[in-house]
């Protein structure tokens, strides 16, 4: 493709108000297959359709998870989450995406273990139960369709080792500021956590003992002005909680351990 052609594609885009125009560029023109895929891409995008649900994937963690239109897009920061999960992650071990949108987390956790996971994976969105079914397919990861806990094998419960959850925790007031990129073209279920945004993690933190196996991990992300909180509902479900973050990606993790209990 010609400079001048990029050229023209980038100016789109920054017109459009893309902040990094040349990369998105670059991406665009590396994922399209053909010159009319690539218009088409372009127009979509510069529409204000999220630039991983033109493309159809996210890099996350170092894998290409498969996204689509509807599908929440795991973020940079969620990183954190997943390697803090694998930090305590055992192997072999069972292992469960609560709130999976793609199953990114999922698939980054057996992917660290090589093999050595169960892997079961929980959303109540269609869309997005049939996006983790693909990329949690090549390691053998089960999805259910349903509220939370409600569709698990109850045989599950008292084995899991490893509970991660990136649970909705954007207080309801606050879904309308979001950027579009959210605000529109991701579900609102992925994103409204409830009037100050721990309605869902409470939810997760109270039933998670009855799945945990002791010594098991419940991991959660959360806001740095919400880790208070949600560290004293993590204590109130009978899990030992820590507070993890990383300033540079702006990141805060929750984690209960499960102790205390025989199964």
């Amino acid at each position: 493709m010609s400079t001048s052609h990029r050229s023209a594609i980038v100016a789109r885009l920054r017109a459009a108000g893309c902040v990094f125009a040349e990369d998105e560029a670059h991406l665009l023109m590396s994922t399209a297959t053909t010159p009319a895929d690539l218009v088409v891409m372009v127009d979509r995008r510069v529409a204000g359709l999220p630039l991983e649900h033109v493309l159809g994937w996210v890099d996350f963690h170092g894998l290409r998870i498969a996204v689509e239109p509807g599908v929440f897009v795991p973020r940079r920061r969620t990183g954190f989450l997943a390697r803090q999960a694998i930090a305590r992650c055992p192997s072999p071990a069972v292992v469960v995406d609560m709130c999976c949108g793609s199953g990114a987390l999922g698939a980054a956790v057996a992917a660290a273990r090589n093999g050595g996971v169960e892997l079961h994976a929980v959303d109540i969105e269609p869309v997005a139960v049939r996006c983790a079914r693909r990329n949690l397919a090549a390691v053998g990861g089960r999805v259910y369709e349903g509220d939370l806990f409600a569709p698990l094998p109850t045989e599950l419960k008292s084995r899991v080792d490893l509970l991660v959850a990136n649970v909705p925790y954007v207080p309801t007031e606050a879904v309308a500021l979001l950027p579009p990129e959210a605000r529109v073209h991701e579900p609102r279920v992925a994103l409204d956590g409830g009037p100050d945004g721990l309605g869902v993690l409470r939810r997760v933190a109270r039933a998670a003992g009855e799945w945990l196996a002791p010594g098991g991990h419940l991991l959660v992300e959360t806001s740095e002005r919400q880790a208070a909180q949600a560290l004293e509902a993590f204590r109130q479900a009978g899990l030992a909680p820590e507070v993890a973050s990383d300033p540079g990606l702006n990141a805060t993790v929750v984690v209960g351990e499960m102790w205390q209990r025989s199964r």
